[in-house]
């Protein structure tokens, strides 16, 4: 049987019509970014990627994505165990509610994050009397950050972990191992490489945050702004160099994760190819 793609010449202009799409509208903004990062020479772009504000957005960023790295990848280990080990009224509807931050949107979350934890919100006012500030500081952010991104190791995990089912864990029960040595020597070598794939994929949501972030930060240059705040407020302060310096370093580390990404799914091909 011949199919649609089978004849040379459809065959050429379907790839040379996938490969402009992806140049049009993949790769050049990419370029964009870093030909308007560097329009003003090299030392323009380090001067601009030195600014004392643009260095506290780097760190604050990268204070939020290590506290929120470690907290989703135990939570979404312990959830894919809890939903994929056992079986108790309302598993399916917790695995449903793992989904409410893809669902909702990230400015809706930052609104709700301000109800609860705001001043006058209905926690907020009660931390406020322990002089404890959530919103409009860095725990505020993180808050929002870990919601936003806490789906993405679970779901990497959940449909293999019910793939794999338990009866390696149950044989090591059996032998006497301790949780702890069925963890470490049967459970996670089963899933590291879904693991490393979802905390990746955490990792590059937590840095490129922008709606619940911008709703709970405050825009307090030098304080609360994040990189991709930062990247908003220099852009509409008309420095857009300035804008496009950030933008290429959150670009760079969007890329360094895709790279990331990739070796580990050419591992994965390697080894299904090899076994």
């Amino acid at each position: 049987m011949i199919r649609i793609g089978d004849a040379p010449g459809v065959r050429r202009l379907l790839i040379g019509v996938a490969l402009v799409l992806t140049a049009l509208f993949l790769l050049l903004p990419l370029v964009a970014i870093f030909a308007q990062a560097l329009m003003g020479g090299i030392d323009l772009y380090w001067q601009n990627l030195s600014d004392r504000y643009t260095l506290a957005a780097i760190g604050l960023t990268l204070l939020v994505t290590l506290l929120t790295v470690p907290i989703n990848l135990v939570f979404g280990i312990f959830l894919a165990w809890l939903v994929t080990r056992f079986t108790f009224p309302g598993r399916r509807l917790l695995q449903t509610l793992i989904d409410i931050p893809f669902a909702v949107s990230p400015v809706v979350a930052g609104l709700v994050y301000l109800l609860l934890y705001g001043r006058n919100g209905w926690l907020g006012g009660w931390l406020d009397g322990y002089d404890i500030q959530i919103m409009f500081a860095w725990p505020g952010i993180v808050l929002v950050t870990i919601f936003v991104t806490c789906p993405f190791v679970a779901r990497e995990l959940i449909p293999l972990m019910q793939a794999q089912g338990a009866r390696e864990e149950e044989a090591a029960v059996t032998l006497g191992a301790s949780g702890w040595t069925i963890f470490r020597r049967v459970t996670l070598p089963n899933i590291r490489h879904a693991l490393l794939y979802g905390v990746i994929l955490t990792n590059a949501r937590a840095v490129g945050e922008f709606g619940a972030v911008s709703v709970v930060a405050g825009a307090i240059r030098g304080q609360t702004n994040t990189l991709p705040l930062q990247v908003e407020q220099l852009y509409q302060d008309y420095n857009t160099v300035g804008a496009f310096t950030s933008a290429s370093l959150l670009a760079l580390l969007a890329l360094l994760t895709l790279a990331a990404k990739a070796a580990l799914e050419w591992r994965a091909a390697r080894r299904e190819s090899l076994a």
